[in-house]
């Protein structure tokens, strides 16, 4: 019987680790600019074409390569950051497995241009599908230099599952968000087909996060500061008047590098229990560190699962971290007026002059249940006013007023409402109970939705125009549905720099705070992905419905109950909102006579 078991080729190998460690173009982004990072590099440039698909290139200022290093660094499990297993808890650099590389270049072609401070000339390598194609001296300046290009070319099953080029670049954001967060030192910048998304100087870190997320998070920011013998934690909390529902930005950062860690968020959320209504979050930007021999970052090549040896002590410590940043903010500060420049106000002393307090005159004898003297100067008030209803009937009739009251309501079925959310009414079978709230989302999604497919705008001009800015990230989302916003009646001029005017509301939406809103269904259509045109336009319409729907606790007349029902009724779908939710029941009436009996 021949032997079955053979050794995998170093390609095939790659490409199985590829599957692992390069998911998108953002995965190749992520590990091109943290291995700058870990060389040292202060800028750092980062340049698209179609979203990565086409074309990537990182380019940074660090130490470089030599020819040697430069050709070995392709090479599976070959790394400059560790030496020995024991290394593996003693990590201060961003990569350590060697994995990154051979895996970029098993489903690309790359062409990497480096060259070390010392040398006078550098290596330009080119590599296709992990064969080395060519390899000679060039000039380049000090750095290196990585174009990857035709990602996944050798794999059209991994290239055809792509998302749209708007979703591939709003991965590529948010992973060049969480790097350029830690590491406000250096300069990064970003260009997409040649616009310039990002230019992100040197600062401070407060200073990074407005870079990134706009002006009015720098209001929002309370700053979170502690060491203890186990860790020391820093960065900033939002206050909680900036808590959203959707769309908060949460990141924690260990020794330096992005993590995912639900058990931490918990500890955070609960430093503002009752603070912040039911669901809603508030942004933080909470940095660790940890002796590295106290985590484990080798759990998944993503590197963003990590295991904390001393987990529940610092989510206490965590925990009250927050908690002291939040007192000293409610804190009550001392008043003090300003005084510059105003008028003195004279201070009264009794005992400097006197004061002519002025006496009051009344007439002691005066009373008023007594009958006084008739005043000539009035008119004379007619004492036979009863003559005026001598002519009414003893019992009168109903009016015509209330016969057209009595006709409506027989006409009109009368409905109750229950604590301004349930509206009750009779039917055949028993009593219906509606939700009024969710009601009127469905009532007004199958609108939106309706208006969106046949294009029927109907906007209405604001007054005072207002500007909504976004995350980089999330301005990906917004130059793709622009067009259908349009279609709801939203007029967005683009101001640059990730920010827009407000000219234009849909009609019927005054009142609500349409900065929020527009924010708000930006963020739906990114949680639920950038599908199809119909996923969009309907999670579009859920979103605006969802704002404009009559809130609970709003009391409404009969008929205005009895329009929601109607309109209700009128829906394709009676029973569940479009997100699955109850929108009634019908308590029969043989429950009723039970519960009576």
């Amino acid at each position: 019987m021949s032997d079955v078991i053979q050794l995998l080729p170093d390609s095939v190998a790659n490409q199985i680790a590829a599957g692992e460690v390069i998911q998108r173009p953002a995965s190749v982004i992520k590990e091109l600019v943290e291995n700058a990072v870990d060389a040292g590099a202060h800028t750092i440039k980062v340049l698209v074409v179609d979203a990565g698909r086409t074309s990537i290139q990182v380019i940074d200022d660090g130490k470089g390569m030599s020819e040697t290093d430069a050709r070995l660094s392709f090479e599976r499990h070959a790394t400059s950051k560790i030496r020995k297993a024991d290394d593996l808890f003693a990590l201060t650099t961003m990569g350590f497995r060697g994995e990154a590389l051979p895996s970029i270049v098993a489903v690309s072609q790359v062409e990497l241009r480096t060259r070390m401070a010392g040398s006078e000339l550098g290596t330009c390598l080119r590599i296709s599908g992990s064969k080395v194609e060519s390899q000679e001296l060039v000039n380049c300046p000090v750095g290196s230099n990585f174009k990857v290009e035709n990602l996944f070319f050798n794999v059209p099953a991994r290239r055809k599952f792509l998302k749209t080029n708007a979703t591939e670049l709003n991965n590529i954001l948010t992973a060049f968000e969480r790097i350029v967060l830690v590491y406000p030192s250096i300069n990064f910048t970003l260009h997409s087909n040649g616009q310039e998304l990002l230019n992100l100087k040197s600062g401070s870190l407060r200073q990074r996060i407005v870079d990134v997320f706009g002006k009015r998070f720098n209001q929002d920011l309370l700053e979170v500061s502690v060491e203890t013998a186990i860790c020391k934690i820093s960065g900033f909390v939002g206050k909680p008047e900036s808590a959203k529902k959707k769309g908060a930005h949460n990141y924690f950062f260990v020794n330096g590098r992005f993590m995912k860690h639900a058990y931490f968020h918990k500890a955070v959320m609960q430093a503002f229990d009752r603070l912040v209504p039911v669901g809603m979050q508030v942004p933080y930007f909470v940095y660790f560190e940890v002796p590295p021999s106290d985590i484990d970052v080798n759990i998944h090549p993503t590197k963003t699962e990590i295991k904390f040896e001393n987990e529940q002590a610092i989510w206490q410590i965590l925990m009250a971290a927050v908690k002291d940043a939040i007192g000293r903010f409610c804190e009550i500060p001392q008043i003090d007026f300003d005084t510059v420049g105003q008028p003195d106000i004279p201070i009264f002393n009794s005992g400097s002059q006197k004061v002519d307090v002025p006496q009051p005159s009344y007439n002691p004898s005066y009373n008023p249940f007594k009958q006084q003297h008739h005043d000539e100067r009035l008119p004379k008030k007619s004492a036979e006013w009863e003559k005026l209803y001598e002519q009414l009937p003893e019992h009168p009739q109903q009016t015509s007023l209330e016969m057209d009251a009595f006709e409506l309501e027989e006409k009109s079925p009368i409905h109750y409402q229950y604590k301004g959310r349930y509206i009750m009414t009779a039917v055949k079978s028993g009593l219906m109970i509606i939700d009024q709230y969710r009601a009127d989302v469905r009532i007004r999604y199958e609108r939106y939705l309706s208006q969106l497919e046949s294009q029927v705008v109907n906007s209405q001009r604001v007054l005072f125009p207002e500007v909504v800015r976004f995350a980089p990230s999330d301005a990906v989302v917004v130059g793709k549905i622009l067009p259908e916003l349009q279609m709801m009646g939203f007029d967005l001029t683009d101001l640059g720099q990730c920010s827009y005017g407000i000219q234009a509301i849909p009609a019927g939406i005054e009142g609500l705070d349409y900065v929020q809103l527009v924010q708000d269904m930006v963020s739906d259509t990114i949680e639920k992905g950038m599908g199809s045109l119909h996923d969009i336009h309907s999670s579009l319409a859920l979103s605006l419905a969802r704002h404009a729907a009559i809130p609970s606790g709003q009391v409404l007349t009969n008929e205005e109950m009895e329009n929601v029902v109607n309109e209700l009724f009128s829906c394709s779908n009676v029973n569940y909102t479009p997100d699955g939710k109850a929108i009634l029941c019908i308590l029969p009436q043989r429950d009723l006579e039970h519960l009576l009996g």
